[in-house]
């Protein structure tokens, strides 16, 4: 462990902000809710005022960040920190290539990468309860998980093929202005691992952090909620150093 918080200081140190980009952001206003885990009706989880990118980050935006850090670079990055697949779309260290759409959002990153970008930009990743807060959001309600319909639209994304190789901005906007919480690409969250699904149906009795356990249910607090066991399921899955071709992000920050 403590060699762990070592290594995340020393990698997460950010020469400067002077790189960071015209990016726009909303504001999220407070509230609360219930997630899936981690709270009960009785105590909702309470999130505070924050803001939060329109649009997941991008190849063009990802590219300007290496070229300014270059051990970020496909070629420099150490194993450590990012597993043999981190930018591997990307035609060279320093080129996303023709395939690649300089709108599309970024993938094949870790979360070492994507939470040295966002610290670079003067940001944050957003905690898990933030990103499910802004994403329970449909175009005209803050928490539209009731609705059939809405959930039917996330159920349906997992059927569609090669979404990240889209532009950002082409799904809904919902209520907070926010583009592609669903339908585009999965998103690192600062906190990603804080909830680990547990061994239980394999017998184990104790949680293993190594565990791909895609179904573990117990505290949950709704059963049918099938879109987010999916996404709570992802998280559970990953190490910081993974990266995987349909996984992104994009960067929230505090109010002053």
């Amino acid at each position: 462990m403590t060699a762990l918080k070592t290594i995340t200081i020393f990698f997460t140190f950010c020469v400067d902000t002077l790189f960071a980009q015209e990016v726009k952001m909303v504001s999220i206003k407070s509230g609360s809710f219930v997630p899936l885990y981690g709270a009960t009706s009785e105590k909702p989880v309470n999130i505070a005022s924050f803001n939060i990118d329109i649009y997941p980050v991008t190849n063009a935006q990802f590219l300007a960040f290496v070229k300014k850090y270059p051990a970020y670079s496909r070629s420099k990055m150490k194993g450590i920190f990012a597993d043999k697949s981190y930018l591997t779309q990307w035609v060279s260290d320093f080129d996303y290539g023709t395939n690649n759409l300089s709108n599309a959002p970024i993938t094949n990153v870790s979360w070492f990468a994507a939470k040295k970008y966002c610290e670079c930009q003067g940001k944050r990743l957003p905690t898990m309860d933030e990103w499910e807060y802004v994403a329970m959001a449909d175009e005209k309600r803050i928490d539209a998980r009731s609705k059939k319909e809405f959930n039917k639209y996330i159920m349906s994304w997992y059927e569609k093929p090669k979404t990240y190789l889209n532009p950002v901005g082409q799904t809904f906007r919902n209520y907070w202005g926010v583009y592609d919480m669903h339908g585009l690409v999965w998103e690192w969250t600062g906190d990603f691992n804080s909830i680990f699904l547990s061994g239980e149906s394999r017998k184990d009795k104790a949680t293993d952090k190594n565990l791909f356990c895609g179904s573990g249910s117990v505290n949950a607090t709704d059963l049918m909620n099938y879109a987010a066991f999916m996404r709570y399921a992802f998280r559970g899955s990953l190490k910081a150093n993974y990266t995987t071709k349909n996984l992104g992000f994009r960067c929230a920050k505090d109010l002053k």
